[in-house]
Parts: structure tokens; sequence; C-alpha cells
């Protein structure tokens, strides 16, 4: 598990985005979260991967949520925005999970 960090866009400045490997789980500070999140962008080139960002909710009886699972192709990118709301209250970090051999795959996030 790494702990990553998000990047600032301005608005009318030229930004180059910063390529992050993924791990199997990594974790995103929420001092990294913008005020409506991050913008979590996959970019995958000749290995497909499944994303899930964890909810750290549970129900009256302690189970927790099922998050949706967000596909990459192959060779794509995909896009999703990871809510405040992802992050845990007790640890103060947002979890991305990917699946796979994670060879050619690489994401960025934007705070947003």
């Amino acid at each position: 598990m790494a702990l990553q960090a998000s990047q600032t866009v301005s608005a009318g400045a030229l930004t180059t985005p910063a390529a992050i490997t993924p791990s199997a789980s990594d974790t995103i500070a929420a001092t990294s979260f913008g005020p409506a999140g991050v913008l979590l962008r996959v970019i995958t080139t000749g290995t497909a991967t499944n994303v899930v960002v964890l909810d750290p909710g549970s129900t009256p009886s302690g189970n927790a949520g099922s998050p949706p699972t967000l596909a990459a192709p192959a060779t794509g990118v995909r896009e999703t925005l990871i809510p405040l709301s992802a992050i845990n209250p007790a640890t103060g970090v947002a979890t991305v999970t990917f699946s796979g051999a994670l060879t050619g795959v690489t994401y960025e996030l934007k705070r947003v």
C-alpha cells in the first residue's frame, strides 16, 4: 500500500500530468482532496485492470458497502471522481484497489 498525492491544476495553467504506478492498494490522504474530491484517471497500455474506490461506510450491522468497479480495458483511458465521502474518518485516507498484473498501468490524481 502506498500513500499517493494529487496534483493541483490552476485555471489557465499548463500542467504536465504526473503518472503514478499503482500497487494492489493505494491510499490518498484527505489533504490531497479538493472541495469536490479527486479525479482519478487510469491509463492502460496492454493490461486490463479493475479499479475500486473503497467505501469507508458501513451498514447499521457493520457490514461494508459494495462499491462499484471501474473496468479499464487492456489499452485505454478511464476516469472517475473520488468523492470526499470516500475518505475514512478513522484513518483520514481514501483507499483505491487495482486488480491484475498492473504491467503498463498508470494513473493520475487531480484535485477538483
